[in-house]
């Protein structure tokens, strides 16, 4: 679990730092007064608190989730990730600090994690597909 939760930690930051790199995420970081570094540093926690979920529930409900592929079950574990993050997090964050502009502010923020989450997913499947593989040889 630790490799698969740390793995998808790190797709989760370097997804993060890719778009942290984009021109709408400025805007986002300076229109909410959002410091680069320490940013960094949360998408990190953010992303390994997250990998371990992701993990936990990958590992514990394998045989019960849909599809045969590790990377598909990932993705929906995942899915199940974004919308809690976004309903205990975003909404919050959002719509109950006021400032303008907080539907857009929420959607980019939304999208953001859409691909950040993603990341993750896809990560942890790979992983777990390829540490399966090598038990079974």
């Amino acid at each position: 679990m630790l490799i698969l939760a740390i793995g998808g930690g790190l797709g989760f930051w370097v997804a993060n730092f890719a778009i942290s790199l984009t021109p709408i995420a400025a805007e986002y970081r300076a229109a909410l007064s959002i410091a680069y570094g320490p940013m960094l540093l949360e998408a990190l926690l953010g992303g390994l608190v997250l990998g371990f979920g992701v993990s936990y529930l990958l590992l514990r409900l394998f045989d019960r989730l849909p599809t045969e592929s590790p990377v598909w079950k990932s993705l929906l574990l995942s899915l199940a990730a974004l919308v809690a993050v976004t309903v205990f997090v975003e909404v919050p964050a959002k719509f109950l600090t006021p400032t303008d502009d907080a539907w857009r502010y929420f959607l980019i923020a939304a999208l953001f994690n859409v691909v950040r989450i993603a990341a993750l997913g896809v990560v942890i499947g790979l992983l777990y597909g390829r540490l399966h593989r090598r038990v079974e040889d």
